[in-house]
């Protein structure tokens, strides 16, 4: 890496050409932000960096993981010259302009992000909702993308494949740090909303809190809004002798309201805010933004007996 970081751009698209796959995924693997941030530190070598990145996609992926994947994505990074287009069909890979076909997902983020990108080291989701990184358009087609490579600490095109889906609560606690309301509304309005909630939910049970749980038997009902389509996500949750168990979709509606001590309704991303401390269940209660329907104290104790990781501001 320290050779490629004294290299003229020329020189740069060379070397980033003739190097091997998985030794290029390593390179960029063992180097810090600082020394990436350094390679492309002007817009002749990050023009180099995106041009010849975003032309070896398909030899840096898994190749099993290139079959299925189908559509134009455009990478921009600023400045119109560190943007590049290209194609997924059929297994291949291959850069494309913009005038031959206009993209189905355009994801706007940082050179170092597209390098950790195909070294996979990048959580799409997070960054996502962290407005580090930007998506317009198939949102589908964007967990596609990241899914592409093989995960940090795997071999490099061999390994276990990136899994997009599987989000650390903390890193999204961390992220969501001083982001506005309006963003969080539209990422959980997009084809990322099933994956949050589904991590976030799925994770719960393992962070119950043995003390503060000990005895209780809740059982809550969650309607999450703000689905474009006007529908309503539907959870259930109940706690039982220091235990947590969650029901989805159709499991969760066959646990009838007889069957609950509270159903809470509230605004997707207010929920997330909830689970990793951005939103205080009292305060939310108190302003509205979470509406319970039954025994408001049972729906409180329950948010009190979970210890989801969150970071400090």
């Amino acid at each position: 890496m320290s050779a490629w970081t004294r290299a003229t751009p020329d020189e740069l698209v060379a070397h980033l050409r003739a190097a091997d796959p998985a030794a290029l995924v390593h390179a960029i693997r063992e180097a810090s932000d600082e020394s990436l941030v350094t390679l492309v530190h002007d817009v002749g070598r990050g023009r180099a960096v995106v041009e010849v990145v975003t032309s070896r996609i398909g030899d840096l992926a898994v190749p099993a993981q290139r079959d299925g994947v189908r559509g134009v994505v455009r990478w921009e990074s600023g400045d119109p010259a560190l943007a590049a287009t290209v194609r997924f069909a059929d297994g291949v890979v291959e850069p494309v302009t913009d005038a031959e076909e206009g993209p189905d997902l355009v994801v706007r983020g940082s050179l170092v992000q597209l390098l950790r990108l195909v070294a996979g080291q990048l959580e799409i989701a997070v960054a996502y909702l962290g407005r580090s990184l930007e998506i317009e358009g198939d949102s589908a087609l964007a967990l596609a993308l990241a899914g592409l490579f093989a995960a940090d600490g795997t071999a490099p095109l061999t390994g276990v494949p990136v899994d997009p889906r599987d989000i650390d609560p903390l890193d999204v606690s961390r992220a969501l740090h001083g982001v506005d309301i309006d963003h969080l509304r539209s990422v959980l309005a997009s084809g990322f909303r099933p994956v949050v909630l589904d991590e976030i939910f799925s994770r719960m049970p393992a962070h119950v809190n043995g003390r503060k749980a000990a005895g209780a038997r809740i059982t809550v009902g969650f309607r999450l809004t703000g689905r474009p389509d006007g529908e309503v996500d539907r959870y259930v949750l109940r706690l039982s002798d220091g235990q947590a168990t969650v029901l989805a979709g159709e499991a969760a509606d066959a646990v009838g309201p007889d069957d609950r001590d509270a159903t809470v309704t509230c605004e997707a991303h207010d929920f997330l805010r909830l689970v990793t401390g951005h939103l205080s269940a009292i305060t939310g209660v108190l302003r509205g933004q979470l509406r319970v329907r039954g025994d408001k104290a049972a729906a409180l104790r329950l948010a009190t007996a979970f210890d989801i990781p969150k970071a400090a501001a």
